[in-house]
């Protein structure tokens, strides 16, 4: 099992845990919605390191990105396989033929 299956198992066993004893629990316990917030400041904190340029604290913001963002998607019942099947959907197509394929492009 993947460190991202791993991790997308644990956030995923959180649901309904106690808030007073897990950080992920907590956010769950707030609602969707601040699990978007707290994944919109981990990915902004990203930025601001890829900009800067140091590659350790970048690799850091990024593995909060990531957490960050399983949490969000678990939210809202998206799970990692849905996640990983709409990249496997993708997968040999040109990200511009793709993105001129959307609804609306």
């Amino acid at each position: 099992m993947s460190t991202l299956a791993r991790l997308a198992a644990t956030i995923e066993s959180r649901k309904g845990a106690d808030p007073d004893t897990s950080w992920t629990a907590r956010l769950f316990a707030r609602g969707p919605e601040k699990c978007a917030e707290k994944f919109g400041e981990e990915a902004v904190e990203a930025v601001i390191e890829a900009v800067r340029g140091d590659r350790a604290r970048l690799a850091s913001e990024a593995a909060d990105v990531l957490f960050h963002l399983l949490v969000m998607c678990a939210a809202r019942d998206v799970s990692l396989a849905d996640i990983e099947a709409e990249l496997d959907r993708r997968d040999g197509t040109s990200g511009l033929a793709e993105k001129a394929a959307r609804p609306g492009a």
